[in-house]
């Protein structure tokens, strides 16, 4: 799998309403060879667009404005999922809990311990790195799969379903030569290297025989009169 993305220096986006942490932690952070963005509240944040840069959010709690927790929700309601790690001055055990639950790397209570700190925005950063790629290979396999005709998606659909040639030429009316001929032509335009890897393609992007309305061999193929191998 090939994808056209750009090596891009990820950010760290850190909200805290205390100017001496925002300091202080930025210092840390750039101190280890990170890119820091600081913000004093989440108006501030929003207004940068946080999904527009690689990267994870540090989100103090108690902001004064919007809670970080409300903050990381709101986010998260509008598609933007980023890696987050939460921090606050108080043993929080509710806060810590509903953070958890909702997708935080970690919860890091003040003071915060340096090597405590790394560790847990390497972690999000590597979750920032594995979704992005899943997103970019989801994106190009959509691309392929925008060449199929109606036909050969269900084509592809069944034959990742396990079903041999001659059951699919029964299910869709035709005849196994033909599904023979659609099925050469998934396996180019998908660029799958095998059935197995077929097989990936299609659960990834969800293709499932009986989610389609069935074709006709003439509206199916009303681009590709005459089918040859």
């Amino acid at each position: 799998m090939t994808d056209d993305l750009r090596v891009v220096t990820p950010t760290l986006l850190l909200v805290d309403d205390d100017e001496s942490v925002r300091r202080g932690l930025r210092r840390l952070l750039s101190s280890a060879g990170y890119v820091v963005e600081t913000f004093a509240n989440a108006t501030e944040l929003l207004a940068r667009d946080p999904l527009s840069v690689p990267g994870c959010l540090i989100l103090d709690v108690h902001l004064p404005d919007l809670s970080g927790l409300d903050l990381h929700a709101l986010l998260r309601s509008t598609g933007v999922d980023k890696a987050t790690v939460f921090v606050t001055g108080h043993d929080d055990v509710p806060a810590s809990v509903r953070a958890m639950r909702g997708g935080a790397i970690d919860f890091l209570t003040k003071p915060i311990d340096e090597a405590v700190l790394i560790s847990a925005v390497e972690r999000a950063l590597a979750r920032d790195r594995r979704e992005r790629s899943d997103v970019a290979e989801l994106d190009v396999l959509r691309r392929r799969a925008d060449r199929l005709t109606p036909r050969e998606r269900e084509v592809c659909a069944l034959v990742a379903s396990g079903r041999p040639n001659k059951q699919i030429a029964a299910v869709l009316g035709t005849s196994e030569k033909t599904v023979k001929v659609h099925r050469a032509r998934v396996m180019t335009k998908l660029e799958a290297s095998s059935v197995p890897d077929l097989v990936r393609v299609a659960d990834r992007l969800g293709l499932r025989y009986r989610d389609m309305a069935p074709t006709s061999e003439a509206d199916s193929d009303a681009s590709n009169p005459h089918l040859s191998p």
